[in-house]
């Protein structure tokens, strides 16, 4: 059969670890021999990232902009252990959170519910859906360690020169510190992504922060959030059948768990992170979520929501066989392609991202899976496959439904 043409490039982020050999299989036995696949590669890897002083992480970003669509491979985020084991010249920030700065716009994650795997939480009975405000808090954070007593303040300096001073801590020895922001504009875009996507999944909304302990930071989100609704969506709402509510973060979490799922929670940067990696997990598995970036201005970037596998990576290397979930990072791949294929016209690249997506979960529904599904699946003697053998699964039935 002839391959399926594309007109405009995505923009290609490679990655780290045991999800770039991934990356490279997925390409090679799915993609490629059924796509002239187009990109625009950036090697988002640890080591060039240090080579560029983490420029290609912008370069990248910047070409999602142009292009308006990106998929991209998990990263590592260094640590004191990372700078050691690479020898890195600093420890560099988050390429996830240099990427929602420069793009802006909202991260939706939502679990791949397949039959044989049950969620944790017996009562949810359809997919729920974190939106993660993908701009500052603790992700741009700045942090000093206080090395003994002191006292240290948050000061404001207005255009005009003029200062407005507020003491932080009195330390009466050594500590730590961190400031924090976020931007009216980023909140005003997170509020309207947010009911834009309920509108068009007709799902509820909920929002949650801790406005009663945080009565600035977080309060000024719940109050950007109503002013929106009112404003602008609350009569689209009621005309669609669902509604919006703002509740405490900790009053959510007990929601969401008595719940059957089926709506949207939004949540700030740090909770969403920390919520999406709760809720995959509790539907089966890291490996089994989907998560976008969706920009007010049109940009999208496809990625995995979990982390690059780093013990399954040592393992590749010293040459011993492992059992790795490809799932999320395949489902990056069909979402950039499809929506790829919608912008540009092209039905044929958004429905063989639809047969992919339907292989990969026949295969699962069929018995074949990692070893992760296996040690959970309700289905009767799943057959465990490794990395490669369960791409190879895949593409039969691929090329089955092509």
């Amino acid at each position: 059969m002839s391959k399926i043409e594309m007109k405009t490039p995505l923009v290609e982020m490679d990655g780290d670890e045991m999800t770039r050999i991934l990356w490279q299989m997925i390409k090679d036995d799915l993609i490629l021999p059924f796509v002239d696949l187009k990109t625009e590669y950036y090697d988002l890897g640890l080591k060039k990232r240090n080579e560029t002083d983490d420029q290609v992480t912008i370069d990248a970003s910047e070409a999602t902009k142009k292009y308006g669509v990106a998929v991209k491979c998990a990263t590592i985020t260094p640590n004191a252990a990372r700078v050691e084991e690479y020898g890195l010249k600093e420890m560099w920030k988050s390429p996830n959170g240099t990427i929602r700065a420069i793009l802006d716009g909202t991260v939706f994650r939502a679990p791949i519910i397949v039959k044989g795997i049950d969620p944790c939480v017996r009562n949810w009975k359809k997919p729920i859906t974190i939106a993660r405000h993908a701009y500052g808090d603790v992700y741009k954070a700045s942090e000093m360690k206080i090395p003994e007593a002191g006292k240290v303040e948050l000061v404001y300096t207005k255009a005009d020169g003029s200062e407005e001073r507020m003491l932080v801590h009195e330390f009466d020895g050594a500590g730590v510190v961190q400031g924090q922001h976020n931007l009216s504009a980023s909140i005003e875009s997170f509020a309207r992504s947010c009911f834009n996507f309920a509108l068009d999944q007709k799902q509820d909304l909920w929002f949650a922060t801790k406005d009663t302990i945080s009565k600035q930071y977080d309060h000024t989100f719940k109050d950007i959030f109503q002013e929106i609704f009112d404003a602008e969506y609350k009569e689209r709402f009621d005309e669609a059948g669902i509604t919006y509510f703002y509740t405490l973060i900790d009053d959510a979490v007990a929601r969401v768990m008595k719940s059957e799922g089926g709506f949207i929670w939004a949540c700030k940067n740090y909770d969403g992170d920390v919520m999406s990696d709760m809720l995959s997990s509790a539907f089966g598995s890291l490996a089994m979520m989907t998560s976008v970036l969706v920009s007010p201005q049109g940009y999208y970037e496809y990625e995995a929501a979990h982390g690059t596998v780093q013990r399954h990576y040592y393992k590749h290397l010293n040459g011993e066989e492992t059992s790795t979930n490809s799932v999320a990072t395949i489902f990056a791949w069909t979402g950039a392609l499809r929506k790829r294929g919608e912008l540009d016209g092209l039905p044929e690249l958004a429905a063989f991202a639809d047969k992919l997506e339907a292989a990969c979960i026949a295969t699962i529904e069929e018995g074949e899976m990692t070893g992760d599904l296996a040690l959970i699946t309700s289905l009767p003697n799943p057959t465990r496959l490794s990395s490669g053998e369960f791409i190879k699964a895949i593409r039969r039935r691929l090329e089955e439904r092509l």
